[in-house]
């Protein structure tokens, strides 16, 4: 899960996923959204793949990237769970008097 919010920790590439929703780009489309260097893409891509949150597949000369939301769902429901919201509670809520 850390390796999700480290990749989402960056809006370079938080907007490259939400470019992705859209449907597969190959790695010059996305690229070309952005005003930075290719190796700098390229690492962001990196950081994505290693985080589970895009495949990459080769066609040609190209690389295309595809979204894997069901990993980005995973990681934030696991985080969400993590704090017990949208479980109930075993003890009933006691309130603070003022």
């Amino acid at each position: 899960m850390s390796q999700v919010f480290k990749a989402l920790s960056d809006p370079t590439r938080r907007r490259v996923l939400q470019l992705l929703r859209k449907g597969p780009l190959s790695a010059g489309e996305l690229s070309d959204q952005f005003d930075v260097s290719k190796p700098t893409m390229s690492a962001h891509f990196a950081v994505l793949r290693e985080a589970d949150l895009v495949h990459a597949e080769k066609s040609g000369k190209s690389v295309i990237y595809h979204l894997k939301l069901s990993v980005l769902e995973e990681a934030l429901l696991g985080f969400v769970h993590s704090f017990g919201v949208g479980e109930q509670a075993s003890a009933p809520r006691q309130e603070v008097a003022e």
